[in-house]
């Protein structure tokens, strides 16, 4: 995938680019002939990691267990 940074862009490109609505299309034209087309998108929702729980407790917790099962095994 490709990325575009809008800081490295005009203000006024900038401006345009994240004007679109979702659906809308810019269609890009370079010496008469298009060049390209966008459609503005929906904008994603960050992604929140689950927290997890690292305790000292439960690290203990797991290899007793572990410690446990391998002592049955032999």
């Amino acid at each position: 995938m490709k990325r575009l940074d809008l800081d490295d862009l005009s203000p006024r490109i900038a401006q345009i680019l994240t004007s679109l609505e979702p659906g809308e299309e810019l269609l890009l034209v370079q010496n008469g002939g298009v060049a390209g087309r966008l459609t503005g998108g929906v904008v994603a929702p960050a992604v929140v990691e689950p927290e997890v729980e690292h305790t000292n407790e439960r690290a203990s917790e797991v290899f007793e267990n572990f410690r446990a099962s391998m002592e049955d095994e032999f």
